[in-house]
């Protein structure tokens, strides 16, 4: 399955999270999108968001200042 990528490094709160929410509305259903954020704002508030919605967050990393996600599209 192909994998999106979002660049969000160098985004200040709340790019990051309006930037993940833009890019999942453009995929289809069950699509992957992997966005990495160097905003460590965005720990919080990126899977704060995706509890309440119907997307999945797959995997959480940290390397360093980077975050990584790697989510799949709900409905």
């Amino acid at each position: 399955m192909d994998i999106k990528y979002l660049d969000a490094r160098g985004l200040n709160c709340p790019l990051p999270l309006l930037k993940t929410r833009q890019a999942l509305r453009a995929l289809q259903a069950g699509a992957l999108l992997e966005v990495t954020a160097t905003d460590a704002g965005s720990a919080r508030d990126i899977p704060e968001y995706l509890r309440q919605s119907s997307h999945e967050l797959v995997r959480h990393e940290q390397d360093g200042r980077e975050f990584r996600f790697l989510i799949r599209c709900g409905d």
